[in-house]
């Protein structure tokens, strides 16, 4: 995992900068918002190892399909995951790494017991 910076608040900050962060801090907050259920962070950490059907994210969770699909509405209303339709089966992926990245260091954080 790479290193980054966090960026330091100082004289040379300008409005500019403040006004950037900001709509990040937000773009940030409603991210961590919609991962921020035990269902839908396990959806997500499902699918960052790849596609998988409904039936199949039911069966890994446990769950009903009413939940898992209420589940994976959130998250697609967020942008976070897509749906692929191959008959009657719907398969859901990842929109992009950033789920998987953040899961990644949940999982090094709260579940790496090393």
């Amino acid at each position: 995992m790479t290193q980054t910076t966090l960026p330091v608040f100082d004289e040379t900050t300008t409005t500019e900068d403040m006004d950037r962060m900001v709509r990040n801090a937000e773009r940030a907050c409603n991210f961590l918002k919609s991962i921020a259920h035990e269902g839908r962070m396990m959806i997500l950490c499902h699918l960052a190892t790849g596609e998988k059907s409904v039936t199949e994210l039911e069966d890994l969770l446990s769950a009903r399909q009413a939940a898992v699909s209420q589940q994976l509405g959130r998250l697609r209303m967020e942008g976070l995951v897509q749906p692929r339709r191959d008959g009657k089966t719907i398969y859901y992926s990842l929109t992009d790494d950033r789920p998987k990245k953040i899961m990644e260091v949940v999982y090094d954080l709260f579940c790496n017991d090393d």
